[in-house]
C-alpha cells in the first residue's frame, strides 16, 4: 500500500497499516507526514520564540542571569528524560492520541481514561494561551505602526482577535494534513532562522558581554523582579520557580505522538520526532536566552520590567530597522505554534472519541473522506479554545494549571510502564531503552513531575491547586458513578497483542 508523502513522492505504508490494524484500528487518517514533518509539528508547538520570550520573566525575576546559564539546561535535561520515556512507548504503540492509548494498554482503561482527560484539557488550555499570546504580539507589533495604542483595546477586541486566529487555524486543519504540514515545516525552518538572527543581533548590538551573569544567582523576587514572584528568602524555592521557565517552554512534544497515524514509518520516526524537538529546542533555546541575559543593560533593571522585559530589551538593544522584521518573524512563529496546537488537540479528541470516551463521540470520530482529517473534532477543538478566553480571571487560572495537566498526562503511561515492562508489556518497538534504563528514566520522570507540580502551585499560581484538585475529584466521581461501566476502552486486539505468549488471551477467556 502506497501514499503520497509530504514531498509528493509515493511511499510504502503497508507496515504502518499492519501495525495499526494489529492494535485494533483501521487506517482512516491520511498518512503523509515525513520524519522531518513529524519533528516539525512538535518543534513548532514548543516554539522557543514563544515560551523562551514571553516567559523570560519567570526565570530572571527569580534568580537573575543564572536562570539562563544554569537553570535552563537543567530544565531541558528534565524534559528530555520525560521525552525518553515517552519515545519508548510511542515506538511500541504509534497511534493517534498516543498518551491515552498507552496508558490504557499499560495501566488499564481507567488509567487511560484519566490520562486522556488530563491531556485533552491541557492541550485545549495551551492552545488558548498560545493564541492569546499571538494576538497580543500581533497588536503590540502592528498597531503602533498606524498610530494606535494597543493598551486601549478591550476584552471584546481580544475575543474577536483570538476567534479570528483560531478560525484560520481550524480552516487550515480542515483542508488536510498536507497544508498543515507545509506550514509547520516552514515554521520549523523559520524558528531556526529567527532564533539565530535574534541571538546574533543581541550579541552584536549588546553594550556588554559579561559572561559571569550566566552563573550569578541573585534574589530578584518581590518588587526587585517586577512583582512576578512574591518575596522569597529561600534561594532553593526561587530555583524551583525559575525552573518553570524552561519546563513550560519545552512542552508540546506529544504532538509527534498524536500524529502517529499520519506519519510514515511511525514506529521509527515518532520517537525521533519527540526527542529531536526537545533537544534541538533546548540547545537553540539555551543559546538564545543566554544572549538575552548578556544583552541586558542591567539584569536587575531588566527584571524590574516584569512581563515587559523582552520588549524593553528589544527597544534598548535592537536597531529600529531590524526590530520590525524580527517581531514579524516571532508573530508568524507563534501563529503556526497555535496551528500545530490545534492539530494535536483535534487528533487527541479523535482518538478518544474513536473509543467512545467523549460526549458526542459518534460525531467527533468522523473523518472527512475528501480531506482525510477529523473535521468535527477540529472545529470543536477550535470552539473550546475560544471559550477558554471568554472569562479572563478563569482563563489566567486555568493556563497556570494546564502545564500541570500536560505533564501529569506525560508521565501517567510512563508510571504504568515501569510496572508493566517485561510482564504484560513484552512487545517493544525499534526504539528500546531496555528494562533497567527505562525504569530509571521513568522513576526520575515521575518524581520530577511531582516537584514541578509543587513549584507550579506556588503563589501567584496557587489557584492552580484547587483547579487541579477539583479536576481530579470530578474524574474520580465520574468514573465511579458510571463511566467505568459505559466506557469500553481501547480495542481488545491491542490488549491481546501485549502478550505474545498467550497469557492475556487466556486471562480474557
Amino acid at each position: 500500500m502506497t501514499t503520497k508523502g509530504s514531498n509528493g513522492q509515493g511511499v510504502d505504508i503497508s507496515e504502518d497499516v499492519k501495525l495499526l490494524e494489529s492494535m485494533g484500528y483501521s487506517q482512516e487518517l491520511k498518512r503523509r507526514m515525513s520524519s522531518f514533518s513529524n519533528f516539525a509539528i512538535s518543534f513548532s508547538i514548543i516554539c522557543i520564540l514563544a515560551g523562551g520570550i514571553t516567559s523570560l520573566q519567570l526565570g530572571t525575576s527569580a534568580v537573575g542571569g543564572a536562570a539562563a546559564g544554569i537553570v535552563w539546561p537543567v530544565g531541558v535535561i528534565f524534559a528530555f528524560i520525560v521525552a525518553l520515556a515517552m519515545a519508548q512507548v510511542a515506538s511500541a504503540y504509534p497511534t493517534a492520541g498516543g498518551l491515552y492509548h498507552w496508558s490504557s494498554i499499560l495501566g488499564g482503561k481507567g488509567w487511560g481514561w484519566a490520562t486522556a482527560w488530563f491531556n485533552l484539557l491541557g492541550l485545549i488550555f495551551v492552545t488558548a494561551a498560545v493564541n492569546v499570546g499571538t494576538y497580543q504580539l500581533l497588536v503590540s507589533t502592528f498597531l503602533p505602526l498606524f498610530g494606535l495604542d494597543p493598551s486601549k483595546l478591550t476584552l471584546v477586541h481580544q475575543i474577536v482577535g483570538v476567534s479570528a486566529i483560531t478560525a484560520t487555524h481550524a480552516l487550515f486543519n480542515h483542508l488536510g494534513i498536507r497544508i498543515t504540514t507545509l506550514l509547520t515545516d516552514f515554521a520549523g525552518y523559520l524558528i531556526f532562522a529567527i532564533s539565530i538572527i535574534l541571538t546574533v543581533s543581541m550579541l552584536a548590538f549588546s553594550p556588554t558581554h559579561d559572561f559571569s551573569r550566566l552563573v550569578s544567582f541573585t534574589n530578584l523576587s518581590g518588587d526587585a523582579g517586577g512583582g512576578v514572584w512574591p518575596t522569597h528568602g529561600s534561594m532553593g524555592m526561587l530555583l524551583l520557580l525559575a525552573l518553570l521557565w524552561p519546563v513550560y517552554t519545552i512542552t508540546g512534544y506529544d504532538a509527534s505522538a498524536h500524529t502517529s497515524e499520519e506519519t510514515v514509518a511511525a514506529a521509527k520516526n515518532v520517537p525521533k520526532g519527540i526527542l529531536r524537538s526537545v533537544y534541538l529546542s533546548g540547545i537553540f533555546g539555551w543559546i538564545m536566552v543566554c544572549s538575552f541575559v548578556l544583552a541586558l543593560p542591567s539584569v536587575s533593571q531588566g527584571a524590574a520590567q516584569g512581563g515587559n522585559i523582552f520588549f524593553w530589551l528589544m527597544d534598548k538593544v535592537i536597531p529600529i530597522w531590524l526590530k520590525l522584521p524580527l517581531e514579524i518573524g516571532i508573530v508568524v512563529a507563534n501563529y503556526v505554534c497555535g496551528l500545530a496546537c490545534l492539530t494535536s488537540t483535534s487528533r487527541m479528541m479523535f482518538a478518544f472519541a474513536r473509543d467512545g470516551g467523549l460526549p458526542g463521540s459518534q460525531w467527533l470520530r468522523k473523518v472527512s473522506s475528501r480531506y482525510g482529517v477529523p473535521v468535527i473534532a477540529i472545529w470543536s477543538g477550535a470552539a473550546l479554545t475560544v471559550a477558554c478566553t471568554l472569562y479572563t480571571p478563569a482563563y489566567s487560572t486555568l493556563t497556570a494549571a494546564c502545564v500541570i495537566f500536560l505533564y501529569i498526562s506525560y508521565v501517567m503511561p510512563t508510571a504504568a510502564g515501569i510496572f508493566a515492562y517485561g510482564k504484560t508489556w513484552k512487545t517493544m518497538g525499534p526504539f528500546d531503552l531496555g528494562g533497567r534504563l527505562y525504569r530509571v528514566v521513568g522513576v526520575i520522570s515521575v518524581l520530577g513531575v511531582a516537584v514541578l507540580i509543587f513549584a507550579g502551585i506556588q503563589p501567584p499560581n496557587d489557584a492552580a491547586l484547587p483547579v487541579t484538585a477539583v479536576t481530579v475529584i470530578m474524574l474520580v466521581v465520574a468514573w465511579l458513578t458510571g463511566v467505568r461501566k459505559a466506557f469500553g476502552g481501547v480495542p481488545q486486539l491491542a490488549q491481546v497483542q501485549l502478550d505474545e505468549s498467550g497469557e492475556a488471551a487466556a486471562a480474557a477467556s
